[in-house]
């Protein structure tokens, strides 16, 4: 009896644990890998089964979260921003305004909800910082970006989301003073500010890593790459990286004490390796031909998968030098994410292929098109145990790819 309570009380303090870690755009760890098994190696020839779908979720370029048994995105409608949360089948529970969304282009919502026991956190178009009740939707606190923190909107619209550690939310508000803030998520109050490098911030979602037992923060800005203590805001470092548009929405990747940057308009990116203290940088490799401009890379083993913007192709190179492993046009450009041995790419034409995670070639097993849904096919996919959401516009589709 003792050894069962002892067990039960094990298993509520685990699922506890696990209902107050955030939920993360682009996987657990932030960097595209899901961490599923038991996936489909090979799709039916229609494509994977359609278990749901909701096509009225308005405009908008959010991804799926998923987080204790319910499923979360964002939408415009009429012009106003909505909270959705569904049950795992589809079953709507509530959809929750929060105020007017982006309007002036590429109409709708950006960043994706972020769900931490309680409390979901989201991000608009116009630089408002929401944090909702999670079981009614209702606003718990929210901050203007802009004018809480002297930040200035981009030419196409914040499309950050915000990332958590502990009870600390760090945002990107742009402004002179307020580059950078990490806030108090219970509440909304300020913590730290940093000015960077005084630029206005360009679409990016920051990554959080360790490196020698200190937590860096680091993000792109207009024109730089920089890197911040993340628990006092200092600047650590920067490194230069412009574009023609300002625009840097792929999130770096760290691994080993290194990290790899990337943008698009040929932009390309490159490799910085990080002093034992994490306080400088020094460029290790550069190379232009993944100009990635919003579709997110992967690392495995040793290997970098993305697709170019100018430079169309998809792509591999070894991490360790930038050497390209191939190059390869049989589908549009797009976004991809891994899971079990595979890359999943949707390209900005539609086309959902599964391909070998295989550095000597970009081998497409299965492919099929999204047709639901509505405009730009710029969301990222993610997966959920045996699960692929897709968001296309207007429609959330769920996917079966496990058997």
């Amino acid at each position: 009896m003792v050894k069962a309570f002892g067990i039960i009380l094990t298993t509520l303090l685990l699922l506890n644990v696990q209902a107050q870690e955030p939920t993360r755009w682009r996987g657990p760890s932030g960097d595209g890998i899901y961490p599923e098994t038991g996936l489909l190696k090979q799709w039916p020839a229609n494509g994977p089964e359609i278990l749901w779908s909701y096509e009225n979720l308005g405009q908008g370029h959010s991804s799926a979260a998923v987080s204790n048994g319910f499923v979360y995105t964002s939408g415009m409608i009429e012009g106003k921003g909505y909270l959705f949360k569904f049950e795992l089948d589809g079953t709507l529970v509530y959809k929750k305004s929060y105020g007017p969304e982006y309007t002036e282009s590429w109409y709708g919502t950006r960043g994706t909800p972020v769900i931490v026991g309680e409390k979901i956190y989201l991000e608009s178009g116009h630089g408002k910082l929401v944090c909702f009740n999670n079981s009614d939707g209702k606003i718990l606190w929210s901050k203007n970006l802009f004018k809480d923190f002297d930040g200035k909107n981009i030419q196409w619209g914040v499309n950050e989301t915000p990332v958590i550690d502990g009870d600390i939310i760090y945002v990107t508000p742009g402004g002179r003073k307020y580059n950078v803030v990490a806030l108090d998520r219970h509440t909304g109050k300020l913590i730290w500010t940093s000015p960077g490098k005084r630029e206005l911030s360009a679409y990016c979602t920051p990554v959080l890593f360790e490196h020698n037992g200190r937590k860096i923060l680091a993000t792109h800005t207009a024109s730089h790459l920089i890197g911040l203590d993340a628990a006092t805001g200092k600047m650590l470092w920067s490194h230069s990286q412009p574009n023609e548009w300002s625009v840097h929405p792929n999130t770096p990747l760290y691994h080993n004490g290194e990290l790899y940057y990337f943008s698009g308009y040929g932009q390309g990116g490159g490799m910085l390796k990080l002093s034992a203290d994490g306080s400088s940088v020094s460029q290790k490799w550069r190379n232009r031909t993944i100009d990635s401009r919003m579709g997110g890379a992967i690392l495995l083993d040793g290997y970098i998968y993305a697709s170019g913007d100018n430079n169309r192709e998809w792509r591999c190179l070894e991490w360790e030098t930038g050497k390209e492993m191939y190059a390869s046009a049989t589908i549009a450009k797009g976004t991809l994410i891994y899971a079990d041995g595979m890359l999943y790419c949707y390209s900005e034409r539609g086309e959902l292929a599964l391909v070998k995670a295989d550095p000597s070639g970009f081998q497409i097993v299965s492919k099929t098109r999204v047709l639901l849904g509505s405009e730009q096919h710029w969301a990222h996919p993610m997966i959920h145990d045996g699960v692929l959401y897709v968001r296309h516009g207007k429609a959330l589709i769920s996917y079966k790819v496990k058997q």
